[in-house]
């Protein structure tokens, strides 16, 4: 399925209360996102930690760019309402 932008909206709208979480780790690195579909947008939840001593961080409500959005959606199209796509 190609998505363009108008599909991507059609299911971002669709969808809306949709919510995934994701976990990384690597030798220096860990993080945990937590996304959701509202407002027609997908919104994400960063926490997490690097090597260094006063490294962790959060960042809340962040808007996903379209990159990001699409790469979602296609991991996640299995679970998501697609009836009536155009």
């Amino acid at each position: 399925m190609r998505l363009t932008v108008a599909v991507v909206q059609q299911l971002l709208e669709q969808n809306e209360g949709f919510t995934a979480r994701t976990e990384t780790s690597q030798k220096n690195y860990s993080e945990s996102r937590t996304y959701r579909i509202a407002g027609g947008q997908l919104l994400y939840d960063s926490s997490g930690k690097t090597s260094w001593a006063d490294s962790r961080f959060s960042h809340k409500d962040q808007i996903a760019n379209i990159d990001t959005t699409r790469y979602f959606l296609r991991k996640y199209l299995h679970r998501l309402h697609t009836d009536g796509l155009q």
